[in-house]
């Protein structure tokens, strides 16, 4: 089964391998769209956005316990990061200076998988707008292939990771939006590198690294390599591509898709990045 739907302000594709059950496509589409009735920062009368305006604290009796958790990690993930990843500094559409959304699309993800899970598919892959969790095989016993979109050309990939079992997949950049990812610590726009992209067994938590990494560039290659369980790389404009140890190996090559190795060379030490 394949399904295509329009929601938090995206595209999101769904395909199932070992299931004809169109109920598993509409208890998705139907968990996307609270998600985006939710969270989305655009609604002036989401949870979020409420929240944002000082109408609701978080541990009012109306906010649910999805609303809870999503704020907890972020905390968590705001300590983590040293305050890199923080989402109550952030401009926000709504105006207000909360927004979550770095870390509430993976999550819808994570989510998303776990239902899946539960009804006992093991093959499928969810694509929502770049935030891609995959298990299983593409059929065949055949391993998922990831692209990561080159970012002057949204029909062509940089290189291309092969999944090892289950897997999620999060980029961050600037190359749909502008210059739009924010340093929290300074108030100033981040463009030094030309995307960040993250491998992890969490699509939440792959999505929030994806922009801490692509905020604190080469030091974020060493916090990654920190985060057990998870691996990225960093995409230069000129198309050298500077990853921790790990990703290399999930890196594809020569096949139909194409053979990544064209990429660019890779730089393996953080620490001596500049003289790739």
């Amino acid at each position: 089964m394949k399904h295509v739907e329009q929601v938090m302000g995206t595209a999101i594709s769904v395909e199932i391998l070992d299931s004809e059950d169109r109920g598993l496509i509409a208890e998705l589409v139907a968990w996307f769209h609270e998600v985006d009735r939710v969270f989305s920062p655009y609604a002036v009368d989401s949870t979020i956005s409420r929240i944002g305006r000082g109408e609701l604290a978080p541990t009012d009796s109306e906010v649910s316990g999805d609303v809870r958790a999503v704020l907890a990690r972020c905390g968590e993930l705001r300590d983590e990061s040293g305050g890199v990843f923080d989402v109550w500094s952030l401009p926000s559409p709504n105006g207000t200076r909360f927004d979550p959304c770095g870390y509430v699309k993976g999550w819808s993800v994570q989510r998303a998988t776990e239902l899946l899970s539960s009804r006992g598919i093991r093959n499928y892959c969810i694509n929502a707008g770049g935030d891609v969790a995959v298990s299983g095989s593409r059929g065949g016993g055949a391993r998922w292939r990831i692209g990561v979109r080159d970012p002057d050309d949204a029909g062509a990939v940089a290189l291309v990771v092969e999944a090892l079992g289950s897997m999620a997949v999060a980029t961050s950049g600037c190359y749909e939006r502008g210059a739009h990812i924010v340093d929290p610590r300074s108030g100033a726009t981040v463009n030094e590198f030309a995307s960040a992209t993250v491998l992890g067994s969490n699509a939440a938590d792959a999505d929030a690294y994806a922009t801490t990494l692509f905020i604190m560039g080469i030091d974020g290659l060493q916090w990654l390599a920190g985060r057990d369980g998870f691996s990225g790389c960093l995409l230069t404009h000129d198309r050298r591509v500077l990853s921790t140890d790990e990703f290399d190996a999930y890196l594809a090559t020569g096949s139909e898709e194409g053979d990544c190795s064209s990429a660019g060379r890779r730089c393996r030490n953080p620490e001596s990045s500049n003289k790739s």
